[in-house]
């Protein structure tokens, strides 16, 4: 896999490219956000630092999910809930805060790259309920035939809940298909993400909340 690293940090950087190297993987290491909008067709996956020198990581993942539906994952010092929430919402695929344990970052990147393999792969397949189309395979959202504009994981959250319309999908199971395991740290991050989503979609009946289990894609009245 070809791995773009944004981290101005010289030992860390150094750091994760061996470790990437001994895994397999190639990584380009870039210091600036400039870098980053001029590297990323070239790379499978962004690995970002929120605190570059010259441009803020969060402005160059909002300029970039502009122009690229790559993988992003961030890798920074801040983790306060402020930034954590903003990552989220402005597209990054996962979140985790230094010092991280290197086994748990490499997990979590084999995590994010089977699951684009996976929808890339995927079969076409359109979901409609109401005036609500979610065509799965384009990745594309309509209501009332206007088109809805997602970030990654909001779309990634309401395929799993679309491709089971009419199925309870438990919070585990959401998490596991769309973080890659049902981990306790990201359960803030669906909270986060549903919101956002059912903000966005502006059907509140859409998607029902079973309490104490998780969430179920309603057919409005199909």
């Amino acid at each position: 896999m070809q791995i773009l690293l944004a981290e101005d940090d010289d030992g860390v950087a150094a750091a994760l490219v061996e470790v990437f190297y001994d895994h397999g993987h190639v990584t380009r290491r870039v210091r600036y956000g400039r870098d980053v909008l001029t590297y990323h067709r070239s790379s499978d996956l962004l690995l970002l630092d929120l605190g570059l020198p010259d441009t803020g990581g969060l402005d160059v993942l909002r300029v970039l999910r502009a122009v690229s539906d790559m993988s992003v994952v961030v890798l920074t010092a801040r983790g306060d809930e402020r930034s954590v929430v903003r990552g989220l919402r402005l597209g990054a695929d996962d979140y985790l805060v230094k010092p991280v344990r290197l086994a748990e970052l490499l997990a979590r990147i084999d995590a994010v790259t089977r699951r684009t393999a996976a929808r890339e792969g995927s079969t076409v397949r359109t979901v409609r309920a109401g005036d609500v189309e979610v065509d799965l395979d384009a990745r594309r959202v309509r209501v009332g035939g206007a088109a809805v504009e997602l970030t990654t994981k909001e779309f990634d959250i309401l395929a799993v809940l679309a491709g089971r319309a009419g199925t309870a999908v438990s919070r585990e199971q959401l998490l596991d298909e769309v973080w890659g395991d049902a981990y306790h740290a990201v359960s803030r991050s669906l909270d986060v993400h549903l919101t956002q989503l059912r903000a966005k979609l502006a059907r509140p009946e859409l998607l029902t909340t079973i309490r104490g289990f998780g969430y179920r894609f309603g057919d409005l009245g199909n």
